[in-house]
């Protein structure tokens, strides 16, 4: 693990590293924003309820490298330390499946995930869909109200963790389609 001596150049050398892997990926909305933007988003969502705990918020911002890019899990754990590779492992979907799969097994799974995995989770699923009410994609009305469908479908395994994360996951699901 590199040094990290101030819990403050973990976090920022993760956003470093995120928008390293992620420079080259771009949202699916319409203004096709830069991907890093979204993992701080997610980062920032915790943070905004009182998350404070610096190794989830260096999960956040690194929930999606495994999964978009060409990072493994050993390189986190190598670089950011045990505890992040877990929770980044955690919500990390395996892209050898089909996507049916990876999102059946997202629902099934959410109840089983660790604390820490689960507000990631919930902060990730929460951006998501402001990004679709905001920042549209380019997808038909019933992909997108399927996407929130299924969205209540995984978070509904995550509630519980923080009181505050599920009613921003609310808010953003009234905005339902």
């Amino acid at each position: 693990m590199q040094n990290h001596d101030n819990p403050l150049h973990l976090l920022l050398d993760a956003a470093q590293f995120a928008a390293d892997r992620h420079r080259d990926q771009r949202r699916k909305g319409a203004d096709a924003t830069p991907y890093i933007n979204h993992p701080l988003d997610v980062a920032a969502l915790l943070a905004r309820h009182g998350v404070d705990d610096i190794e989830i918020l260096t999960a956040a911002v690194l929930h999606d490298t495994v999964e978009d890019t060409e990072t493994s899990i050993e390189e986190i754990e190598a670089r950011f330390g045990v505890r992040v590779a877990g929770i980044v492992s955690e919500v990390t979907d395996d892209k050898s499946l089909e996507k049916a799969e990876r999102k059946r097994l997202q629902v099934e799974h959410a109840p089983h995930k660790s604390r820490e995995a689960k507000l990631v989770k919930i902060a990730d699923k929460t951006s998501n869909l402001h990004d679709i009410v905001a920042a549209p994609p380019d997808w038909p009305v019933e992909r997108k109200r399927d996407y929130f469908d299924w969205a209540e479908r995984v978070v509904a395994g995550l509630r519980g963790q923080h009181e505050g994360l599920d009613a921003a996951f609310d808010a953003a699901l009234a905005q339902r389609p």
